[in-house]
């Protein structure tokens, strides 16, 4: 876990962590230096040992930014802490680096924040590229949740389990308490960081934000959804990068999850029917490419979901 330093120097502290998108990584921190109004604050980038021009780009054309370049792709967990070490500001705000800060975003979490002092995570509004309204406000995953969602089961799912979990009876313009916020744009206290920790480094990627934001539900404070502060999210840029790896790192984030709050055997049961899962989607594919559909594609996800059940699975951390 992260250790902060002793007093807070800025009012804001921005955690980036980034991976070969440097083009993106310019526009993100382009945004934030148009938009960061009167705020006394600070960037921090953890770069995990991007191949592509990312760490000359911010030395060169953002000197201002606090740069740590990793030798290893250290994951966004692991990246976060390490940003968090490094952190000064009375408020920490963890940001993809293929977001763009739109308007007076930052101002206006800063001000609700101060206003509600018992809130420990707000989650901004994001937006696609098109400007339409992103889904980045959840509930905590059920039990049925976790054999619907990302699997071939997903599409005959039970509407409402769908809509529970990702919180459609609340309207997109409406501040609303949540469970958990998409980790694209996450804003809290230094007081919650000391408090709670930081993110959980056995998930290298993927549900990181669900379990921190229910470790500090946990410890008594609000997570908050706030379409007043909008935000744009190119997403899946850098896990689009690795495909296999994404799969992977998905359902061991999401194995590590229910293990850790729902236990030992269910896990089991859920890596079992993961792994049928990809088995069974492996003969989908198949019988597609036999029958002469867009047979590349078929052949790159076989051997990629022959891929995944080669991994095992395991739980991550576990």
């Amino acid at each position: 876990m992260p250790e902060l330093t002793s007093q807070p120097t800025c009012d804001l502290s921005i955690i980036i962590v980034s991976w070969n998108v440097a083009d993106l990584l310019r526009d993100c921190l382009r945004s934030i230096d148009e938009n960061r109004g009167e705020l006394d604050l600070e960037v921090i980038v953890v770069d995990g040992d991007s191949h592509d021009n990312s760490v000359a780009m911010v030395q060169n054309e953002f000197p201002w930014v606090d740069l740590l370049a990793c030798d290893e792709n250290v994951g966004f967990p692991h990246g976060n802490n390490l940003g968090l070490e490094r952190a000064n500001g009375r408020y920490i705000l963890l940001l993809n680096p293929d977001t763009v800060i739109l308007d007076d975003a930052l101002s206006k979490m800063m001000v609700y924040m101060g206003e509600n002092p018992e809130v420990g995570v707000l989650g901004g509004q994001l937006l696609n590229g098109d400007g339409t309204v992103q889904s980045s406000r959840r509930r905590f995953p059920t039990l049925a949740t976790a054999f619907f969602e990302s699997t071939w089961l997903e599409t005959i799912a039970p509407r409402e389990v769908h809509e529970k979990y990702y919180a459609q009876d609340l309207p997109d313009d409406a501040i609303n308490d949540v469970d958990w916020v998409v980790g694209a744009c996450m804003l809290s206290p230094r007081q919650v960081v000391a408090e709670v920790g930081g993110l959980d480094e056995a998930y290298f990627m993927y549900s990181e934000e669900l379990d921190w934001c229910r470790r500090i539900k946990d410890s008594g404070w609000r997570v908050v959804y706030y379409p007043e502060a909008q935000i744009i999210h190119y997403v899946g840029q850098s896990s689009d990068q690795a495909v296999v790896a994404r799969h992977i790192n998905f359902q061991q984030a999401k194995l590590r999850y229910f293990r850790k709050y729902h236990g030992r055997f269910f896990a089991i049961l859920l890596r079992a029917f993961l792994l049928l899962d990809y088995g069974w989607q492996i003969v989908v594919e198949s019988v597609k490419g036999l029958l002469g559909h867009k047979r590349p594609l078929r052949r790159q996800r076989v051997q990629a979901y022959w891929q995944v059940i080669k991994s095992g699975l395991h739980p991550a951390g576990y």
